[in-house]
């Protein structure tokens, strides 16, 4: 049966995502099975993501981005997912934390396109999608409470990018390799809180910091 047909019902995705310390109100549940459709739907054409197993699907993408919440103290705060892709994790973010204020920065014009789609489909107001480079973001666009980023690979040019567009208090959340984060510990310039080991991860982990000014 193709991914495409399956529908997860709401028990079993509050299952998975239990380990990860979400729980979901009825309304938070509708707009992540309305997600799953649209990204199985998109997925037959533009490569959002390689996971076909439900429960891996929802696992790794939606409680995983969901883990991040609890480093979130102001629920209100302004956000930038970097290298968003298909969303994850600023879109999940702002499904569990609906008075997120989001930017979703993404080069591909696809994946972009998908991005906006979703928002629409799902009603997410105080969500847009930047369709750019990260680097080349005008410096006007700044002032965030919170930078996050699950695929970016170039961890030491990103927060490069990253200090000077946080406020004051503003911080970093990666979510990267136990190893990278170990390197990344070692890097001047920032304060890094101790990794916390992703549920159901056998080497990831997810990463707070906040730059040195």
């Amino acid at each position: 049966m193709s991914t495409t047909n399956v529908v997860i019902k709401d028990e079993s995705i509050q299952t998975w995502i239990a380990p990860f310390y979400a729980e979901l109100s009825s309304v938070q549940l509708d707009q992540v099975q309305k997600y799953i459709s649209l990204l199985l739907l998109w997925n037959q054409k533009v490569s959002l993501t390689s996971i076909e197993n439900p429960q891996e699907l929802v696992s790794r993408h939606f409680g995983e981005s969901f883990f991040g919440a609890k480093f979130i103290e102001n629920s209100a705060c302004r956000l930038a997912d970097v290298g968003s892709g298909a969303g994850f994790p600023g879109l999940p973010l702002k499904i569990v934390l609906p008075y997120l204020q989001v930017s979703l920065i993404e080069q591909d014009t696809r994946k972009a396109t998908f991005l906006n789609e979703v928002i629409r489909a799902l009603n997410l107001s105080g969500a847009k999608v930047l369709r750019s480079k990260y680097e080349a973001i005008p410096p006007e666009i700044n002032n965030f409470d919170v930078i996050v980023s699950r695929a970016v690979g170039d961890q030491k040019s990103l927060l490069k990018w990253a200090a000077p567009r946080l406020k004051e208090s503003g911080q970093a959340i990666l979510w990267i390799g136990a190893q990278d984060a170990a390197r990344l510990n070692e890097l001047s310039g920032w304060k890094w809180s101790f990794p916390q080991a992703l549920p159901e991860s056998k080497n990831r982990v997810l990463l707070s910091g906040v730059p040195l000014k």
